[in-house]
């Protein structure tokens, strides 16, 4: 039986590497249409949650597991062995940037190498993680013909980028446009009967560095815009401007403009990350890009106009920052979710305590810092309570990110002094000099 067609009856088994923000989602979203969906992590703590039904992540609720458990189609190990069984296997692993942001693709790398001793003709084989156009060609191709397989007629190599904005009620894994690309005509057809089983749209591209610099074109958008934005804000407030009313004000244009917003710096895996595999590329071809790397430098710049900032209001309260009592609220890199990655929070809270203030943060989407991969002196550190005696007790309070579970009107009224990088308390009445945009 063709590929094609085990996936447009629901007989095909789909394998899913890598299963945090993209490839959880990803695997649901197969099992719910009745695909037997296998993950794969090599974090024995994931398999062994989804075996008992539960969620690891805050905004995937477990009940979807366990029904999906219960229905007998979703299966979670470490073993790769698994992949031999499988029709399809979609990589969904981290692509980080190193100490020199440069790439590094030794997730991808060390993965590919996993899985493909357990390949079998008749597979496609799907590389989802962000990354630099030629990468699906030159680390997954070339591994796969290393080992004896012909591309386009045994094994069908593609690559489509992942969509996925965490805790988006607007949007599911399956309801945003996949973009995909293959190695050749037979790999694109491959792709598309394997995506066009479980997502509503599918967008072919003719290749897969086209799909691959999509991804990178839509985050590097992002990142650049935000840049824009930030560097405004600064401008804007040593006019004495309000930079949050300007851009509701330039938004009411209906045409030409899409609005950005400011903030302390940028999370996530995406924006912060992406358009440096880009700059990476760029440079093999002779091309400097200078919008991206000029954003990346205001954005990786404002945790420091933050703290600037705060120095600045706690000075005119005849306080040093050294022996303050700073309160950050919100790890998470964006609101209401639990997902930590490259959050600016944690340069705010290595920067205040390099200043020797005694700073701790407030989040109840993330109690407690789990291991990462860039800031593990903060691992195992607990959010605070929320009371009205910890919150009295701070000198500052840093909004760094706008949870809806946060009470402005409380906070209001326990704090003297708050910096709000989000203009989380434009909507609360607060008195004059009590908030400060940063």
């Amino acid at each position: 039986m063709s590929l094609q067609k085990k996936f447009a009856d629901g007989s095909a088994a789909v394998g899913v590497v890598g299963l945090g923000y993209v490839g959880l989602p990803l695997l649901l979203a197969y099992a719910k249409k009745g695909f037997r969906a296998v993950g794969i992590d090599i974090d024995a703590a994931k398999p062994q949650a989804l075996l008992a039904g539960k969620s690891y992540i805050k905004h995937i609720p477990g009940e979807h597991v366990a029904e999906a458990l219960a229905a007998g189609k979703l299966e979670a190990t470490t073993d790769f062995s698994v992949i031999a069984g499988l029709d399809a296997i979609i990589l969904c692993v981290p692509t980080p940037l190193d100490e020199h942001f440069e790439p590094d693709l030794s997730y991808v790398t060390d993965t590919v190498d996993a899985v493909v001793p357990h390949l079998k003709a008749g597979q496609v084989l799907s590389l989802e993680s962000t990354t630099y156009p030629g990468t699906t060609d030159e680390e997954v191709v070339t591994r796969v013909e290393k080992a004896g397989f012909k591309v386009g007629t045994e094994i069908h190599v593609v690559y489509s980028p992942e969509r996925e904005d965490p805790g988006n009620p607007k949007f599911s894994a399956t309801n945003i446009p996949k973009v995909v690309g293959g190695v050749t005509a037979a790999c694109l057809d491959a792709g598309v009967a394997l995506y066009e089983s479980a997502f509503e749209k599918i967008v072919p591209v003719s290749s897969c560095k086209v799909a691959e610099l999509t991804k990178l074109l839509e985050n590097i958008y992002r990142a650049v815009n935000i840049g824009l934005v930030n560097e405004l804000k600064v401008a804007a407030d040593r006019m004495g401007i309000d930079i949050w009313e300007v851009i509701r004000a330039a938004s009411t244009k209906p045409f030409g403009f899409t609005p950005f917003y400011p903030g302390p710096g940028l999370g996530g895996h995406c924006i912060p990350i992406d358009p440096f595999y880009l700059t990476w590329k760029a440079r093999e071809y002779g091309v400097h890009t200078r919008f991206i790397e000029l954003a990346g430098e205001i954005n990786r710049g404002m945790p420091d106009y933050v703290i600037h900032r705060a120095m600045e209001a706690l000075n005119s309260r005849a306080k040093p920052v050294k022996g303050s009592k700073i309160l950050l609220l919100g790890l998470a890199y964006k609101a209401n979710v639990d997902d930590m990655r490259e959050s600016p929070t944690f340069a705010l809270l290595d920067g205040f305590k390099r200043l020797g203030a005694e700073v701790s943060y407030y989040d109840p989407h993330v109690p407690v810092v789990g291991p990462t991969r860039e800031h593990m002196n903060w691992a195992g550190v607990r959010s605070v309570e929320w009371n009205e005696e910890t919150i009295r007790a701070q000198d500052c309070i840093v909004i760094s990110t706008h949870h809806s579970a946060f009470d402005l009107q409380q906070l209001s009224a326990w704090s003297d002094l708050i910096i709000d990088t989000r203009n989380a308390m434009a909507s609360v009445g607060t008195p004059e000099g009590q908030v400060i945009k940063a």
